[in-house]
């Protein structure tokens, strides 16, 4: 539990960061949601009955809920969050569980060209290195491009979709296994389905890849659908390399804190008076009391704190603070008057 809250907390700061709003549905969506997007017969209906007796669902999925919270309140444009609970009935394969948090951030409304697209990426990178989960890799689908790969292939239009879903197990099973299904049980010619390797095993950096796949005599460019996501692709791609996904050598902040008020002795509630005041004014402070200097600074550098207040013996006989900023390899100390040190930290914050 406490993984899980700190896993949710994390998200959750990375989501607001970007200006989402938290959004809470409701826990029973009606019966006839469901029936109306999966058919009354379907396994995925989880049938309840409420307190007054009405039929009603367990939540599926977050996706109709927004939808509908959207509808509903007639709005135009929306960016949200939902953490929650939903539920399957059909019968979930090993890993699977029929009760699971599903973890939605929507963008509803006009916006420029790939706008959305790159924010989610980038909230996406943002999470996985705040979460510290190790190396990961992100990939990208986009479903014009890989139309136009199908079509380039030689697939017939009405196979897409069921060839699609064959490449998507790629990651799970080796190519040869994938390719007898395409031709045995999908019934793909062998060539086509050779031809579909090519392309499947390309990778490298983003725009090196998107470069060669534009290069003049590139297959690519002679399908229209292809040229618009090969565009697309690449407004994509240049503002994540522009906007630098964190690299492996670059620490994420664990935390939003700003300043850390540091007491080197024992006076728990000097810290409190002074951290009280900086969240009286709305700035995100911590405190830290402890008789050694070593100690402070080791939190603010593993916290990556850019601020910090210290106060010892010396400061608190004088009515001083010491301002301290982190900057690359070098700390700024500044000392500052007691009775105005929220003002000038302020100013500092906010210049």
């Amino acid at each position: 539990m406490t993984i899980r809250k700190n896993a949710f907390s994390v998200i959750e700061r990375v989501f607001e960061r970007h200006g989402a709003t938290a959004l809470d549905t409701p826990v029973f969506e009606l019966r006839e949601t469901l029936m109306g997007k999966y058919g009354e017969d379907s396994k995925l209906i989880y049938d309840l009955a409420d307190q007054g007796g009405e039929l009603c669902s367990l939540r599926y999925d977050l996706t109709v809920p927004f939808a509908r919270f959207i509808a509903m309140n007639g709005l135009t444009s929306l960016k949200s969050y939902q953490i929650a609970k939903v539920y399957r009935r059909d019968n979930p394969s090993k890993g699977r569980y029929r009760e699971f948090y599903q973890c939605d951030f929507d963008i509803a409304g006009p916006s420029e060209k790939m706008a959305p697209d790159f924010e989610v990426v980038r909230i996406l990178t943002e999470l996985l290195e705040e979460l510290e989960i190790g190396d990961f890799e992100v990939k990208l689908n986009h479903r014009k491009l890989l139309d136009g790969m199908m079509q380039i292939c030689g697939v017939p239009p009405e196979k897409f979709r069921t060839i699609c879903s064959s490449i998507d197990k790629l990651d799970k099973q080796p190519f040869e296994q994938i390719r007898k299904e395409m031709v045995e049980e999908k019934g793909l010619t062998a060539e086509t389905a050779d031809r579909i390797v090519t392309f499947v095993k390309e990778k490298g950096h983003p725009l090196t890849l998107l470069s060669k796949l534009k290069q003049e005599g590139s297959a690519f460019l002679e399908n229209a659908g292809s040229v618009d996501a090969l565009n697309d692709l690449e407004i994509l791609f240049n503002a994540l390399d522009k906007s630098k996904r964190l690299d492996k050598n670059q620490m994420a902040r664990p935390t939003e804190t700003e300043v850390l008020v540091s007491i080197l002795g024992n006076d728990v509630t000097l810290a409190r008076e002074l951290a009280g005041e900086l969240w009286d004014a709305g700035v995100k402070a911590e405190f830290l009391v402890n008789k050694r200097l070593p100690k402070h600074f080791d939190y603010a550098k593993e916290s990556r704190i850019p601020w910090m207040i210290l106060v010892g013996e010396q400061e608190i006989k004088e009515g001083t603070l010491q301002l301290k900023h982190f900057e690359a390899g070098s700390v700024v100390n500044i000392n500052i008057p007691r009775e105005n040190f929220v003002e000038e930290l302020w100013k500092r914050l906010n210049p």
